[in-house]
Order: C-alpha cells, then sequence, then structure tokens
C-alpha cells in the first residue's frame, strides 16, 4: 500500500466519542444552562508515529461565523480518555472565542446549533503559547496531521 492511501486508511480509523452520539443533543450539564464542563471523550484509532493530539471544539452556526469553544494541544498519543471536567496534566489549552482559556460550554444564542469536537493526531508537538488561538492552532498543525476524527453535537436553548 502507497503512503498517501496508508494515510487515508489510517485518518478514517480515528473515532471520537461521548456521552452523546454523533449528530444528537449536547446534555444540557455540558453547556452554559448547565454546569458548563466538558463532556467525556474517547479516542480510539490513533495512528501509529503519533507525537502529541490536539483537540478544537467550535460553533460553526455561531452569528458571527465559526466561534471555538476549546481548545488543547500536546496531548500524550496515548490519552484515549479526556475526562469529564478534566483536562489532561500535559495538554496546553488555548484561547477560545469568550476569551478564556478552558472549555465554554455550548451557548447559541438562537436556534439549534451544531458543535465539532475534532481530535487530531500528529506527528509533532506544538511549540505555541496559551495565548495561541485556532488559527495559530491551524496554522501549526498543517502538514502534520496523521490522522483526525469529529464527533459533532447538537444543542438549542430552552426559551
Amino acid at each position: 500500500m502507497d503512503k498517501m492511501k496508508q494515510l487515508a486508511a489510517e485518518k478514517s480509523l480515528m473515532q471520537l466519542t461521548s456521552v452523546f452520539n454523533n449528530n444528537q443533543t449536547v446534555p444540557s450539564q455540558f453547556t452554559c444552562d448547565g454546569e458548563n464542563i466538558n463532556p467525556e471523550l474517547n479516542i480510539t484509532g490513533v495512528p501509529a508515529n503519533t507525537k502529541s493530539l490536539s483537540l478544537i471544539v467550535d460553533d460553526p452556526d455561531a452569528p458571527g461565523g465559526d466561534f471555538v469553544h476549546w481548545l488543547m494541544w500536546n496531548l500524550e498519543p496515548e490519552t484515549l480518555q479526556i475526562k469529564e471536567n478534566s483536562i489532561p496534566a500535559e495538554a496546553t489549552v488555548g484561547k477560545n472565542d469568550f476569551g478564556n482559556n478552558d472549555y465554554g460550554g455550548p451557548c447559541p444564542p438562537s436556534g439549534i446549533h451544531r458543535y465539532q469536537f475534532k481530535v487530531y493526531a500528529l506527528d509533532k508537538k506544538l511549540d505555541l503559547p496559551a495565548s495561541a488561538g485556532k488559527k495559530e492552532l491551524l496554522a501549526a498543525m498543517q502538514e502534520h496531521i496523521l490522522g483526525q476524527a469529529v464527533l459533532v453535537g447538537n444543542y438549542s436553548r430552552a426559551r
């Protein structure tokens, strides 16, 4: 198998799961209407030769365009689980669009929004300061992604 086919196969093997299924509702405890804590995330199928993992949680349906809720990088490649309401000790947490270096749960102003939980397997550790945002993280990851997985959760606030 040539290298491109192998990379494509490895990218498709990676999976990200949680307490909610793909394209289902994010439980309110993980939103601004609840405890505003991160849900448990489970990672499987991490490609061989992975040196670090990164995570981006964003809302592509936000009124002003993509809104970032959580950024993390330099998680150990052996990280198979991010526990509820926790951040792995080795991870660097970047600046979200709330202006904080932590998890900010779904909090749509109106309607149903999609929240994308995206994990990336990288062939290197990233040299980024905690003040970095999504733009800087994406630039640093470019050309280094060995695999990725996406879990989409939906959320609408009760009115």
